[in-house]
């Protein structure tokens, strides 16, 4: 029924092998393909789609390892595929003739086809376009080459972040400056060398937030903080070249930039767009959040701060103002989120809400610690799920789903059941303390369920646009960004919130405190997020240098910053989002979703949570629609009327005018 996850270091040439063989398998079929006289959907897009599926099903686990097993045979193993992957995929976009195929049948077709199979063929006949099919020879094999080089220049400087943040410690052995680290924190740091006591710090994203949120000494905070936002210096030259590379692309691509180019596939339609939507949300939000800074650095010099609050003493004053505030200290929450307890209660707020119903299977993982779900909705089997939650050397920083199969009729008429990954960096459980979650991560794991369930419960048979394929880029958080607004949902946290010693439920009083400390600096915060979604869009909007990089940071600093970091911030170096994954030119998508995630969390708020009714209608024209049609016509479907913005102000708790 599913595949198993069988790879390790010892097998992975042999995944290769078959990896390698399933690309040239491809390459025969394409050819057999192409000389069917009168090409259907069903003998040509059809058979096209499902070997595409099986490679993905061969080299998803190869690259999945790499991220979270990560060796000198996953790097290596990695680093032989992609360029011929790369080469593949471009290959296959620039054929001219696959190109007339698809246009041929869609002409002829257009009209018998359902919605699913025209969005098939529509989306195809443009990403065609967009990988220069329609150029010449000279143009084309250009457009290739820049792809494979692309591609490389990606990974190096994934590599570089992932080398540089592994390589990092600051070793602290006076006490004092760690004294106000929870016992879980100070556990996790503590070593012993020689013979002494000693407290080790990484750049490792649990590491890294533990100090500068709980660190007293402000010096070995800037000392931190200084070597998290300078990592990877040799991506500065990387970065130019990518952005050189795309700028070259685009101009080919007959845009005039690669803004434009990448909004070719999203829901925004021009560069303007999305910066005048960038600049009417930081409008609304920087007075409040000018006047957070300022009570945010009043209250620090009132705890004795020399001169103002700067960048690494915001983690550590914030949490002291949000204890005093709302007596709220992410560590007094942390023993009411066991890592299992936390899913289970996720797994019964998603039976309430969608009717789902998750099962604990026995299945071959790549890490003791991974566990692996079947989600059945009413009585059927439809997906698996594995979690992989804690942190561990070799693992990539952050957290991601991944997708392994999706949702699809294959060649027998049967629908094949999807399956997805959720990676986290959880605090590792150890021997006398199992995994304890921070509200933040309690987020994250809802966040990154909202994109497993989009992958996992779509019903659609064509498989290029099914789950979140075909899914616009700033439409593919909606999903996950409304799921997560409901982790401080008082209805949803009592379900799991139990001391893991005591059993205890967690008193009401910590969940109204909890809840009204979620839009606390909210409108820094936002300012924060804009300050990188514009600064992407910008640097993309003609050919920059890694000079005009760092002026159009500044530039943009100065417009949106609240918090002006200091200059020795080298922040672009390890923006991996946009410079390493798909976000280039396209990180506002995390705020132009959050509208839609706002508005459609709002409708389940004020109409009751449970309302079966609005639940269905979600989950018939959201989640599993996947990419069958245009998210902005989903969301119609779904809501009635246009996505509001005001949605994620409210949400946001920002008062336009900056009135508290």
């Amino acid at each position: 029924m599913f595949p198993e996850f069988t790879i390790s270091d010892q097998n992975l040439d042999r995944q290769k092998e078959l990896v390698l063989k399933q690309i040239q398998s491809n390459r025969e079929t394409i050819k057999k393909l192409l000389k069917i006289k009168n090409k259907t959907y069903q003998n040509f897009v059809k058979p096209y789609q499902l070997m595409h599926v099986k490679l993905t099903v061969l080299f998803s686990p190869v690259s999945h390892l790499n991220y979270v097993k990560n060796s000198e045979k996953t790097q290596k193993v990695y680093s032989e595929l992609l360029p011929v992957l790369t080469e593949y995929y471009t290959e296959l976009g620039q054929s001219k003739q696959l190109y007339e195929a698809f246009k041929e049948i869609y002409q002829k077709e257009k009209d018998s086809l359902n919605q699913e199979q025209k969005k098939v063929l529509e989306d195809a006949v443009r990403d065609f376009e967009l990988s220069g099919v329609n150029l010449l020879d000279e143009k084309r094999e250009k457009v290739k080459q820049i792809n494979i080089k692309l591609s490389q220049l990606q990974n190096s400087f994934a590599q570089n972040l992932l080398n540089a943040t592994d390589s990092y410690e600051m070793v602290v052995e006076d006490f004092e400056d760690v004294k106000e680290l929870p016992p879980t924190e100070l556990e996790s740091a503590k070593q012993e060398r020689d013979g002494k006591t000693v407290y080790r710090f990484t750049l490792h994203q649990p590491s890294y937030i533990a100090y500068m949120t709980y660190g007293s000494n402000r010096d070995r905070r800037e000392e931190l903080y200084r070597a998290y936002v300078t990592r990877a210096p040799e991506n500065d030259k990387i970065l130019e070249e990518i952005l050189s590379l795309r700028y070259q692309k685009a101009k080919l691509l007959g845009f005039n930039n690669y803004a434009e180019l990448s909004l070719a596939t999203k829901m925004a339609k021009s560069p303007q767009q999305v910066i005048n939507f960038l600049k009417n949300l930081a409008e609304k939000s920087k007075p409040q959040a000018e006047q957070e800074y300022s009570q945010l650095n009043s209250f620090a010099k009132k705890l004795g701060l020399e001169g103002d609050l700067q960048a690494y003493d915001f983690a550590y004053y914030s949490e002291k103002m949000k204890k005093q505030m709302f007596d709220v200290n992410d560590e007094d929450f942390r023993p009411y989120f066991e890592k299992n307890r936390v899913v289970e209660g996720l797994f019964q707020f998603l039976n309430r809400l969608f009717k789902l119903e998750f099962e604990k299977v026995n299945a071959p993982v790549w890490h003791p610690s991974v566990s692996v779900y079947h989600i059945y909705r009413k009585g059927k089997l439809i997906g698996r799920i594995y979690l992989d939650l804690e942190s561990r050397e070799g693992k990539k920083d952050g957290a991601w789903m991944d997708e392994w199969v999706v949702h699809h009729e294959d060649e027998k008429g049967r629908i094949i059941s999807p399956v997805a990954f959720i990676v986290a960096n959880f605090s590792p459980s150890s021997k006398d303390i199992p995994s304890l979650l921070r509200p933040y991560d309690v987020e994250t794991l809802f966040h990154e369920m909202g994109h497993a369930l989009h992958h996992l419960l779509s019903e659609v048979r064509e498989p290029f646009v099914s789950g979140i394929s075909g899914v616009e880029w700033d439409a593919v958080e909606f999903p996950s960004q409304f799921l997560e607004k409901f982790a401080y949902e008082p209805s949803v946290l009592k379900t799991f919130a139990y001391h893991y010693k005591t059993d205890q439920p967690i008193p009401d009083e910590m969940v109204k405190k909890l809840k009204s400390s979620k839009n606390f600096l909210s409108a820094l915060s936002m300012v924060r997020q804009i300050e990188f979604s514009l600064f992407d869009i910008l640097i993309h909007l003609d050919k920059y240098t890694s000079d005009d990089v760092q002026k159009i940071l500044d530039q943009v600093r100065q417009e949106v910053s609240v918090i002006k970091p200091p200059p020795y911030n080298k922040f672009q170096w390890s923006f991996s989002h946009i410079f390493a994954g798909g976000y280039a030119a396209g990180y506002y998508s995390y705020k132009w979703a959050e509208v839609l995630s706002a508005d459609a969390y709002f409708m389940f708020i004020d109409n009751g949570i449970y309302n079966d009714e609005i639940a269905e209608s979600f989950y018939s024209n959201i989640l599993s629609k996947g990419g069958s049609m245009p998210a902005d016509e989903l969301f119609r479907r779904f809501a009635g009327r246009e996505p509001d913005i005001n949605a994620l102000l409210r949400l946001s708790g920002i008062k336009t005018g900056g009135q508290q």
